[in-house]
């Protein structure tokens, strides 16, 4: 097993056992939803035996750019969410493969997998009929596209096609640009989250019940989760929403806006915060303009409005007007690039980029003040910890040696 406070030098390094210390999870995820999920609970504690197929998690090929040989050269979109588990490689597609999963979730908390719905039940693992039953109190969470039934049941979801299948792509993007992938997955971030809830969900309830369940997580669900607050829009007003780029569509001033330098960020929620912010820029005349008065009115009246702040904004230096505005208590922020947002002294301060050995990655968000998570190890190499996972389950040295031989504990990628 790993330490469980890593001793090395570094940033964003668990300092304690962590708040879900003692919590096994057997993970069967692939990709970026369920694998995120995962890290975030490894990252507080939980043991997270990564269970890989033959051919490994195919995001270990996902790049350049491509890590050091102790990560097994795997592509950063492995490395960004893989942390802190312990990698071992089996072939469930043989019976005793899956004879080797049913003896590690013995004592196991959670299985969590994404398996195309109607896989594990092929194989003899379904919930109902079988895990259920052999192993009550488990937690078993599935990730898929579209979940097992409906319309839809059954069928495969990748990010990108649930973002335009739901509408986010719909309402991204610009009147001349039309609909726009939103860069980051952010389907598949939003389920790895959600999934990370429903598990702590199901967990909680089952300290009173001493009883499991079915976690069923899907893309779709949670990408539709995300449409706040033009879903409630339209379930209102019945008006199709469409992209409006950076502006918001409820909220005037609350947009991006030229400066001499960079963009800015500017968003005002309320008209005392327009009262305020048109007096620090010294336009003490415009919450008096009819056109401007009320939220509804600069809504309406945004183009107008945009004009007369960038004019003012045109000689300011947007770095130090941000920091000055934010110091007045009006929410501000220059439009960064990807590295300067990295590079940032508040970023180094809150300890989102960790750091151990070479290892590089975004740290965690959730600060805790008694039980702090973070980082503890390196993602693995694919199958590092095999024969030690085994082990630790009372695999004799005989049975592993008997795996290798049958193909079922895989050594290295197919």
């Amino acid at each position: 097993m790993t330490d469980a406070i890593p001793t090395n030098e570094g940033s964003g390094l668990a300092r304690s056992a962590g708040a879900l210390a003692g919590l096994k999870v057997i993970d069967l995820t692939r990709v970026l939803g369920g694998p995120y999920c995962t890290m975030i609970l490894s990252d507080h504690g939980a043991e997270v035996i990564k269970i890989e197929p033959p051919q490994g998690d195919e995001v270990r090929e996902w790049g350049p750019p491509f890590g050091p040989e102790e990560s097994g050269k795997a592509a950063s979109y492995f490395i960004g969410v893989n942390r802190n588990k312990r990698s071992l490689a089996l072939d469930l597609g043989k019976p005793q493969g899956r004879e080797v999963l049913l003896r590690l979730l013995e004592d196991a908390d959670v299985l969590i997998e994404n398996f195309k719905p109607g896989a594990m039940e092929k194989w003899g693992l379904g919930y109902e009929a079988v895990l259920s039953k052999r192993f009550p109190q488990l937690v078993h969470c599935r990730v898929s596209g579209f979940g097992a039934t409906g319309p839809r049941g059954g069928l495969p979801g990748y990010d990108a096609i649930v973002q335009a299948m739901v509408g986010l792509m719909s309402i991204n993007g610009t009147p001349d640009s039309g609909p726009v992938r939103m860069a980051t997955p952010v389907v598949d971030l939003a389920t790895g989250l959600y999934s990370a809830i429903g598990i702590l969900m199901a967990l909680q309830e089952r300290a009173r019940s001493g009883q499991g369940q079915y976690v069923d997580m899907t893309l779709h669900d949670c990408g539709m989760a995300l449409l706040h607050p033009h879903a409630a829009n339209f379930l209102l007003n019945g008006k199709r929403p469409k992209p409006t780029g950076n502006p918001h569509p409820n909220i005037s001033p609350y947009s991006a806006f030229r400066t001499q330098t960079c963009q800015i960020f500017v968003a005002c929620g309320n008209d005392p915060a327009f009262r305020k912010l048109c007096a620090f820029l010294g336009l003490e005349s415009l919450p008096d303009d009819p056109r401007f008065r009320t939220n509804g009115d600069r809504v309406t009246n945004r183009d107008a409005l945009t004009a007369i702040l960038e004019e003012r904004l045109s000689t300011e230096d947007g770095h130090s007007l941000c920091d000055r505005l934010l110091a007045a208590g009006l929410p501000a922020g220059p439009v960064l690039n990807v590295d300067e947002a990295l590079a940032e002294p508040h970023t180094a301060h809150r300890e989102m980029v960790t750091e151990l050995g070479s290892f590089r990655a975004l740290g965690t968000p959730i600060k805790l003040s008694r039980t702090p998570g973070g980082t503890r190890a390196a993602p693995p190499a694919f199958n590092q910890h095999g024969d030690a996972v085994l082990a630790q389950h009372g695999f004799t040295e005989e049975e592993i040696a008997a795996l290798k031989a049958e193909g079922v504990l895989v050594e290295k990628r197919r």
